[in-house]
């Protein structure tokens, strides 16, 4: 089997387990393991500067030393002043004619047999929402104003549909890399009724025409997400990529009954400091493939997929394939 075909088989969670190492190990070797299409880099991550106002009039600030792209929302400066009148204020970008060369150029340089093609898509539902308008404002609403929020979260999944609708056209990848964090480290920010309500249908929309295009969905939530693991696989999620530790990791795989392949595990906090040792990091590796790999529908990762300190990541890399292999034929013997 070669790298694709291994990762395919602990995606469909096959029994005994073929292989164990890190999750991304047949993804492109590029940051964030994904070819970044012109969408991506028309609507966010062209963005740097202390304060920049992006297409949709929103300020963010990306300085060398930020984890990312920062939204800075408060009230001066935000989009939707009145949720109720949110046609009033929100501009839906229409997405430009873009050059789409790099990104194909990129993929047919890569052996689609061995390579599982990625492609992202950031700023989901609720992290478009808490741009738009502040944080608070956002999670206030969804309780008070449940009907604006439902109208505003249904407008944007149109605009989703169609940046992926060209996506999948031009770019034809086996898997969309999708973003929105719905949680703290541990907690959801909204009950899992409320997520029902409000955001399961959208995605349901979302979600169904990328699987009916024949595409895989990874949901990245590097956050807490107990409690709507169950409505992942109901939305057709294939893989959630961030699952930290402090969810019940082995319980959300029992009430997933393996049917979502469960990447992350590592506890970033641990090991990604300027102080931390190899040992350290290659400690909480094994730590975490001992606890969550037997049971299959696991496997190790970085939850924000790169870390901060950059010397981290390819010590993690290692590790995770280095031991997962010695975790496996310990299982085999």
């Amino acid at each position: 089997m070669n790298v694709k075909e291994m990762f395919l088989s602990a995606l469909r969670n096959e029994k005994p387990i073929k292989w164990m190492g890190y999750a991304f190990e047949a993804f492109p070797k590029s940051q964030f393991h994904v070819v970044v299409d012109p969408i991506s880099i028309w609507d966010i991550l062209y963005l740097s500067g202390e304060s920049v106002v992006d297409h949709w009039g929103v300020v963010h600030r990306y300085l060398p030393g930020d984890p990312g792209i920062i939204p800075m929302v408060n009230d001066s400066n935000k989009v939707i002043k009145d949720i109720t009148r949110w046609r009033d204020y929100v501009n839906f970008p229409d997405i430009p004619e873009l050059d789409w060369s790099d990104a194909k150029k990129t993929i047919d340089g890569m052996d689609r047999d061995t390579t599982m093609v990625m492609v992202p898509t950031f700023r989901g539902l609720f992290e478009r929402a808490h741009c738009l308008m502040t944080f608070e404002d956002t999670l206030v609403n969804m309780y008070e104003e449940p009907e604006a929020m439902n109208e505003l979260f249904g407008a944007y999944t149109d605009w989703k549909l169609k940046a992926c609708e060209q996506i999948i056209d031009n770019l034809h990848p086996d898997i969309i890399h999708s973003h929105d964090d719905w949680g703290s480290k541990t907690s959801l920010f909204f009950s899992p009724a409320k997520f029902r309500e409000l955001l399961k249908p959208h995605y349901e929309r979302l979600y169904g025409y990328i699987k009916k295009r024949g595409v895989m969905v990874q949901h990245h939530a590097d956050c807490y997400c107990q409690g709507i693991e169950t409505d992942l696989v109901d939305l057709g999620v294939d893989m959630w990529q961030g699952v930290l530790p402090t969810n019940d990791i082995i319980k959300i795989r029992e009430n997933t009954k393996g049917k979502l392949l469960l990447m992350g595990g590592i506890e970033q906090a641990v090991i990604d400091r300027e102080e931390a040792t190899e040992d350290e990091i290659r400690a909480e590796v094994r730590r975490a493939i001992d606890t969550y790999a037997p049971g299959g529908a696991f496997l190790p990762c970085i939850g924000s997929l790169e870390c901060v300190n950059s010397f981290v990541t390819p010590i993690v890399i290692d590790e995770c394939n280095r031991y997962g292999a010695q975790w496996l034929a310990k299982q085999n013997q």
